[in-house]
This record gives structure tokens, sequence and C-alpha cells, in this order.
């Protein structure tokens, strides 16, 4: 339990390539911190990815007990903690809370195809909007409708099927619970009041989930429960110490980097690149894809996503990188250190290369059927070229998701905060600057979804009495790019010239890809 005056936060972050305790103060101080490195996935098969659900508790175990050996901040001083984690990761389990099977992560690419389609008024609505070739991709993109087909035992035997976040809250408390701020995935939840879909929503009839199987749901700021006698055996926290509800990582990240007016958008760059803004009024940047819940409760998220999109800089590293990552393991060093003097070494707009960073397809825009593509190549071009060609490319990618999501709301965005682990690099920082030709903050912590995290709990804990008092005390920018006229002119008529344009003109031939099987 809290002791008297406690007033520091723990905050647990199970992100995809790793789980982090941290403890955050009042003022947004990361005062301590551990961090334990954790393999993203394994595959079974070509295109699944898949991970032991207790493998991220036994992780996050680890990362609390080490937080604890090393900080100087008791755990009696802690007011409560909170628990954030990677979105649309789902979790099977049995009445005991013991799973049947290994998560699904949201990296997973197995598909069910041939489910049967809407009929009625709602199958005739979608007919008439043009929107049942989405709801048959969300259907055969739905791990539930898989599981349900191939593994039918399994699906027999589930009791509750869960986010990771619901997962992890469950070993925390012994109660199947969980936050509105982490339904992002293929579940019957409405995304535009916050709970599960009423029993006529067509979300039911095209997915084999019943309302039994689904986690009781509470708002961010919401208590969620206790830590039990075992979880606080098992990973240090002290017994009964209130568990309270956030976010996702993604929607943390945004309240962590300040993001609460939606003229202030948050780029994340992490695994996949998003542009997000926040809402109080229910919108959709593109037909049938939802805002997504924000960390603040009854608000929207609304974001444009680039599958993949700082993990282009991990797939550079693999393929082309070679002596920078020589030079990082005599140094002791990251490789993607080395890789800002690569960006110097390449003008702006990369002597007309350019790429389009669909590495991974869409569901609308762009469409499934899109491929990542680099034009303009000519013999001065070299691996420097293409490395900057990549961050140039997410950074035109986002400012097209920024523009559609000015579009559709009527609001100008008039600054930007960068997180996730490419917003460390100062080169990709000033690049996105000149292509917006906005300012960009970088928060003055890294832990960004870890601090929005603690901003939620902070606010239901009492330590303060509203979301923007809490974001006034505890998120500030740290540094901040500024964009140059002169290279935002070059970049401008490069996105509008050659960028905005091919998709549109490689649509067709991504298609005839598709077809034949390339």
């Amino acid at each position: 339990m809290p002791g008297a005056g406690a007033n520091y936060i723990l905050s647990v972050d199970c992100g995809t390539q790793s789980v982090r305790a941290m403890i955050f103060d009042t003022e947004g101080r990361l005062r301590s911190y551990a961090r334990v490195p954790i393999r993203p996935y394994v595959s079974p098969r070509p295109g699944w990815a898949e991970q032991d659900p207790d493998y991220y508790w036994i992780s996050l175990c680890e990362a609390c007990r080490g937080l604890f050996r090393t900080s100087e901040i008791p755990p009696s001083a802690l007011a409560g903690m909170t628990v954030t984690t990677q979105r649309a990761t789902v979790v099977n389990v049995d009445t005991e809370g013991r799973p049947l099977r290994p998560a699904i992560v949201w990296l997973d690419q197995r598909r069910t195809e041939g489910q049967p389609l809407p009929r009625g008024l709602w199958g005739a609505a979608f007919r008439l909007t043009g929107n049942m070739e989405t709801v048959a991709y969300l259907q055969a993109e739905a791990e539930a409708n898989w599981i349900a087909r191939h593994q039918p035992e399994i699906w027999e035997r589930t009791h509750k099927f869960l986010f990771l976040s619901g997962y992890l809250i469950y070993r925390l408390t012994g109660l199947f619970v969980d936050s509105t701020g982490s339904q992002v995935g293929y579940v019957p939840f409405d995304y535009r009041r916050h709970r599960w879909a009423a029993p006529w929503d067509w979300k039911w009839k095209v997915l084999p989930v019943k309302p039994s199987m689904l986690p009781r749901l509470v708002p961010p700021a919401a208590e969620l429960g206790r830590v039990t006698h075992r979880a606080a055996g098992e990973t240090g926290i002290p017994e009964g110490l209130p568990v309270m509800a956030s976010a996702s990582d993604k929607a943390c990240e945004v309240l962590g980097a300040g993001c609460l007016d939606p003229s202030l958008a948050c780029l994340s760059y992490g695994t996949t690149a998003t542009v997000n803004t926040t809402h109080r009024r229910y919108l959709e940047a593109v037909p049938m894809i939802p805002p997504y819940p924000a960390a603040v409760p009854g608000a929207y998220n609304l974001e444009v996503m680039i599958y993949r999109g700082f993990w282009m800089v991990n797939w550079f590293k693999e393929q082309f990188a070679h002596p920078e990552r020589l030079l990082a393991e005599e140094r002791g060093l990251e490789a993607e250190v080395f890789f800002e003097e690569l960006i110097r070494q390449a003008p702006p707009g990369s002597d007309g290369l350019i790429l389009q960073p669909y590495w991974s397809p869409g569901l609308k825009v762009p469409g499934p059927e899109a491929r990542g593509a680099i034009i303009g190549f000519g013999d001065v071009h070299n691996r420097a070229h293409v490395y900057r060609a990549i961050l140039e490319g997410l950074a035109y990618a986002l400012r097209e998701g920024k523009e559609r999501q000015e579009k559709r709301s009527g609001i100008k965005v008039e600054e930007l905060r960068a997180a996730g682990g490419g917003s460390r690099s100062d080169g990709a920082l000033q690049i996105t600057a000149d292509i917006f030709g906005l300012k960009v903050g970088r928060p003055h912590v890294s832990e960004t979804s870890g601090l929005g995290a603690a901003v939620a709990a902070a606010v239901g804990l009492g330590l303060f009495m509203t979301f923007e008092e809490a974001v006034n005390r505890m998120t500030r920018v740290g540094s901040y790019f500024r964009p140059d006229q002169a290279r935002h002119d070059l970049y401008d008529r490069l996105y509008r010239k050659v960028y905005r344009r091919m998709y549109d003109r490689l649509r067709p031939l991504y298609e005839e890809l598709s077809r034949t099987g390339g």
C-alpha cells in the first residue's frame, strides 16, 4: 500500500522490443528506469508472429525487480501504478486465467478468407456504401476468426479473449478488467461510445466473440484493481498498490508528448509510424476506419498509420549497413548512431531519389495491394541516398496523413511533437521539420508512452484535478527543430509534383503484382 505523502508513479510499458519499468514524479521527471529486452515474436510458420504470454509477464516481473534494486525511490513512496502495452496482441485464457495458446502478436500476417459476409440490413447498407470489401478485409484480419476456424477446441475452451493489456492487468490484480483506452484491434468495440458494441451491432455478426468472453472496461484514470499478494511476491510491487487505467502505447505517447489540442500533432517514429491528433468529437480520417480511444476519457486519437514505419531503419541496417554495424560493435554503440553521418552525406531531396514507404500494405489508403517503391535511381546514388530517402519518404507519408486529418476535422495543425525510438535522430527530426514546414518539438523524455501512462494515473490518483493540469506540469519540450525555408520549398515541390502522384500511378502495377502472385 502507498505510504503517507506518496506521490511517485510506477509506469510499466510493454512494447514490441522491450518491457520498461519507470518511476515518474509529479513534475514528469523520470526518476528510475529498468529495461528488459524481449524477442518481439517467434514464427512457427511464415507470416506468423506469436509469443508466450507468460514471457511478457516474466519480463515485466524482471523489469520491476530490477527497477527496485537500483532505484533511490522506495516502493512505499509509490502512490500507484499503471500499465501500457503494444496494441492488438491477443491472448486466450481459460477460467483460471491460464493462456490456452501463444499470444498472436500485432505483426502477425495470417488471414482467414471466405468468412460469411453480413446479410440483411447490414449487408444492404455495406453494399450501398461500397464498404463490403472493407468488412471482408476486417473479417479476414481478425485473430478470433482464425482461431475459431483452425483451432476450434481452443476457442471452445476460451473463457476470456483479452488484449495483452488485459492479460497483464489480470496477472497484477486477479481481475478480468481493462481500459477502454487499450481496445485497439478486431473485437466488438464501439469506438464512438467507448464501450462494447450494442447487441445489434454488425461486429458481433462477423466475429465469433461472445459478450461473456470480454473483460469489464473502465475509462483511463479509473482504478482497475489492486496488486495481489501473489503479484507482489513475483514483481516486488507493494501489495495493495492501486493499478490505474491508462491506454495503449500509442495513445499514451500522444498524451506524454503533450498533444491535447488538435492543432498539435504527435508523430510516432516507432515500429509503426503514425500521425495522431486528439479530438473531442468522433471523426474518421478514412471511412470505416475509426479513431482510436485516447488516453483521456471520452476523447479520440485521429490516426493515420504507416505500417513498418521506422522498422524500415532496421531493414536498412540489416540489408545495407554492414560498415556501421561493425563500427558499432567495435565501440559498443548502436549502429543507428552512425546513421546520422549518412544523412549528412546525401543532400535534401536525395538527388531525386523518392521512396514510397509501403513495405507493408494498409487497408484503404494505401490499399491492401500497395507495395514499397523507390524511383529516380542514377549512378550518383549510394547507400546514404537510400537511407535519407527512407526518412524523407516516411515524412512525406506522414505529411499526407496530417493533411487528410486537417481536411476531415477542419482544424489546421500548427506544431508537431515527435516521439518513439526514431525521434532520437536529430537528422530525422530536421528532415521532418523541413518537409512539413512546421516546428517539431522533441519531448523532454524519450519514454513518452510511459510518461503519458503516468499522466493518466496521476489524474486518477488525485495528484492533479484535470488532465490539462497534469499535462502542463508533467510534459514539456526538450528541444525544437525549425524548418529551413529553402529546404522546405524544395521538399514541397517534390512532395506535390512527385510523391503525391506515385501511388495513383503505381497502383495498377501493384494490383497486377497481386494478381500474378509477385
